[in-house]
């Protein structure tokens, strides 16, 4: 299966509690307080034994990099990866698979059965694995790091490793992938931040502590959620309920039971009204009103008035939106560009889109026409 990565929906799946697959469609972390998960796949144990072999493991300038966008797709209970064509480039072999991110993608080698613990693989866009570990948890790689919990050495925590499996930092109680050059760990009860060397730049002290975006990270402190710099300076005192990361110069933040957006000074933009939000994408940014979904553009005029029991961001141009219990796409004045008609459906990525009939699950191009059709 694919991993989903949702808005607070971009529902954190932790490798090893959880493999589902989802494209990715949120930024990362939705928002403070309300952490995404990130997830993994793997391929079959022939595939492991083969990856394993010497030689046969990728390089950082494996030619696999040259290589267009891969989508994960199942077919006979298997996963394997097609390009933007539906041509399958890496057989269906695996229990499960993620995107590709950075040129390389999460997999998981062997079924889970019973009680048995999910273990992850990564390969490049070839099929080959990457090092020579299998991992309890990972996350996709980030700036050309990726956080992993090693098989077998679950009590040593969480670290980084490179895109040749090397690991490059200490390991730490938690940890959450890499932005704007920092990761969040935790150590001793409290989040901090360490640059790529694995230094300690912002000494932990945080309850809660969430990536950089647009120079500023969201903290907890005392309760209530603020946003600190690159330094480590608290530059917008801790004062709200929840706290996204800051998009398109605007975070989503929840004071007195609302939802508003305040830019990087920590000014109110858009008053607080709504009672549920995400992030801002391509000028966007949906909001709830009433129980029913729109969109909204950053001076706070409603463009989309809300009518939609679900959506998602703009991606590409098109949106996601539930009505009448099916989804289709919207494009930005509104227009209904594809017909309402899946059981879900997620943002474009790369020029495709993922979307569910019941248990089957395709991709289809902004016509609306099927790359690969719903398969089991």
């Amino acid at each position: 299966m694919i991993l989903r990565h949702r808005f607070a929906t971009f529902s954190l799946l932790l490798f090893g509690a959880s493999f589902l697959f989802r494209p990715l469609q949120a930024t990362g972390e939705r928002a403070a307080g309300r952490p995404l998960a990130e997830s993994l796949t793997a391929s079959n144990s022939a595939r492991l034994r083969q990856a394993a072999q010497p030689g046969q493991t990728a390089s950082p300038q494996s030619h696999a990099d040259e290589v267009g966008p891969l989508f994960p797709v199942e077919e006979h209970g298997k996963w394997g990866y097609i390009d933007k064509t539906g041509k399958i480039v890496i057989s269906p072999e695996y229990y499960g698979a993620n995107p590709f991110i950075e040129g390389l993608a999460l997999i998981q080698p062997f079924p889970v059965l019973g009680r048995r613990a999910i273990r992850v693989l990564i390969i490049d866009k070839s099929g080959k694995m990457v090092g020579s570990k299998i991992y309890a948890y990972a996350q996709a790689f980030s700036e050309g790091l990726a956080l992993v919990v090693i098989a077998g050495e679950e009590k040593s925590g969480y670290g980084y490793i490179d895109k040749t499996g090397k690991m490059v930092t200490s390991r730490y109680d938690f940890a959450k992938s890499f932005s704007e050059g920092l990761a969040a760990v935790k150590d001793g009860g409290k989040w901090g931040y360490i640059d790529k060397t694995g230094k300690m730049v912002i000494p932990p002290q945080f309850s809660e502590a969430y990536r950089f975006s647009e120079g500023l990270a969201t903290v907890k402190d005392g309760g209530q959620w603020g946003y600190i710099d690159k330094t480590g300076k608290m530059v917008i005192p801790p004062q709200y309920d929840l706290a996204y990361q800051h998009s398109e110069g605007l975070a989503a933040v929840k004071t007195g039971g609302k939802w508003g957006f305040i830019d990087s000074t920590g000014q109110m933009v858009i008053p607080p009204q709504f009672s549920d939000t995400f992030g801002f994408s391509e000028g966007l940014v949906s909001v709830e009103l009433g129980k029913k979904w729109g969109y909204v553009d950053e001076t706070g005029k409603m463009v989309i008035p809300p009518q939609y029991d679900k959506v998602y961001k703009y991606s590409e141009g098109l949106a996601p939106v539930k009505t009448v219990g099916k989804w289709g796409f919207i494009d930005k004045t509104g227009q209904m560009v594809i017909a309402p008609q899946y059981d879900e459906a997620y943002p474009f990525s790369d020029g495709l889109a993922y979307v569910e009939l019941g248990k089957r699950a395709g991709y289809i191009d902004k016509t609306g026409k099927y790359v690969w059709a719903p398969t089991k």
